[in-house]
């Protein structure tokens, strides 16, 4: 197939505008979305709970913060230790870029922990909550990567492959779509049906992680590793061993759910 038959990714401008010193960028914008389509999607539910609104804006507005905090320091311990400790002040360049999911995961848990005991309530029952609403963030992340023609597939023949300009125009897989429509549009459609009915506590805290690792365990094999990290032995990536941890545990936690039994179902329909 000729070069010319592939998708020639545009040349898009990561600000979408500036007011002053100000800049909107399409990936602070796709945060913005998840956290707006979180708040919603929590309201929704909020009803068949016992907490406020005041706790649930609490609740998400802490995630938020651990998602960002634990984002930044996750990709700098995971991806980019080695510039750390070369520079320890590279941890607050954040206008440099590099976010962590699983870094921003460990931040969401921090959070979680904390409160729930300001709410009086258990970490997995917060867990089982919080998990349906984060697929679509996940997803609207991705689209903001992909517009920012960045974390690219591998090199492909396929006829849907792009080629983007950052990339040494070699025609890649848009491994970038690949994580919307499975971290975020299918993770999102199984948790929320899932969770629509009554589960043991945990029982849907796992299966958001099993889900997401499993997904983003397969989406690794198309998508590009880190230049600077490569692959391991078995040839797995850096991305890939994060996730083993995140599936193990997830098979841990619905295991555990249902051994208890009925007796530990949530009786609240979240």
């Amino acid at each position: 197939m000729e070069k010319s038959s592939y998708l020639v990714f545009p040349s898009i401008d990561p600000v979408i505008f500036s007011v002053g010193p100000l800049s909107v960028r399409w990936y602070g914008l796709m945060y913005l979305v998840g956290f707006i389509a979180a708040y919603l999607l929590a309201q929704k539910r909020l009803s068949q709970t016992d907490w406020s609104r005041e706790q649930l804006s609490d609740l998400l507005f802490w995630s938020f913060v651990g998602v960002i905090l634990g984002g930044r320091i996750g990709y700098v311990l995971f991806y980019q230790f080695g510039m750390f400790l070369d520079d320890p002040l590279y941890l607050f360049k954040i206008w440099a870029g590099g976010m962590s999911f699983h870094g921003g995961l460990l931040g969401v848990l921090a959070a979680l922990f904390w409160r729930a005991k300001c709410m009086n309530t258990t970490f997995l029952r917060l867990g089982d909550f919080v998990a349906p609403l984060v697929p679509i963030g996940l997803g609207a992340g991705r689209i903001g990567n992909f517009l920012n023609a960045e974390l690219w597939g591998r090199s492909t023949d396929v006829p849907w492959a792009v080629i983007f300009p950052n990339a040494g125009y070699i025609p890649r897989h848009p491994s970038q779509l690949y994580e919307f429509a499975l971290e975020g549009v299918l993770l999102f459609i199984i948790l929320w049906l899932y969770s629509a009915k009554k589960r043991p506590v945990g029982a849907v805290s796992g299966l958001f992680l099993l889900g997401y690792g499993s997904f983003r365990f397969i989406v690794e094999y198309f998508r590009e590793p880190d230049a600077h990290i490569g692959l391991y032995q078995m040839g797995l990536s850096q991305g890939q061993l994060l996730c083993l941890p995140m599936i193990a545990l997830g098979i841990g936690l619905i295991v555990r759910a249902y051994m208890r039994g009925k007796d530990h179902v949530e009786q609240q329909k979240i």
